[in-house]
């Protein structure tokens, strides 16, 4: 059974990019990875990698002071109500960021080439990963025993 209050992120993945919390994009990945670092168990996943910078700037929440709200233990639902109070977004501006950072992409051709290399690196042969959201799936799936 999977422990959501110190995942163990060497034996599962944490929580997809496309999972809400509050209408929140990424926001349950973020707290699985900072939760499973703060519990040693972290694995290759990082806290404030890229992704999760995109989420402090939007909401203007500092790193440190999200990892020392999330060491005090709070739920799920009461890091949500910290966010809320302190990013002070709206709903409908929540959910056009969240869309936005679901569909996300590489960007240039650069980034392109970059995503193909991981996909022909995994022996796959998939011609639908678009976003960051599909390279995380894709590679949190491989990671843990899937196949391409």
């Amino acid at each position: 059974m999977i422990n959501f209050s110190a995942p163990d992120l060497t034996q599962h993945p944490p929580r997809s990019v496309r999972v809400r919390l509050g209408g929140y994009a990424h926001l349950p990945r973020l707290l699985d990875k900072a939760r499973a670092v703060i519990a040693g168990k972290g694995g290759e996943y990082h806290y404030n990698c890229p992704l999760d910078q995109l989420f402090f700037e939007f909401t203007g929440i500092n790193e440190a002071a999200m990892l020392a709200a999330i060491k005090t233990g709070k739920t799920d639902v009461q890091i949500l109500e910290w966010v809320n109070a302190t990013a002070k977004r709206l709903p409908h501006e929540v959910a056009s960021w969240s869309s936005w950072l679901e569909q996300r992409g590489p960007g240039g051709a650069d980034g392109h080439e970059w995503i193909a290399s991981v996909i022909k690196g995994n022996n796959s042969e998939r011609d639908d990963i678009r976003s960051f959201a599909d390279l995380l799936d894709l590679d949190d799936y491989l990671s843990y025993g899937g196949k391409a």
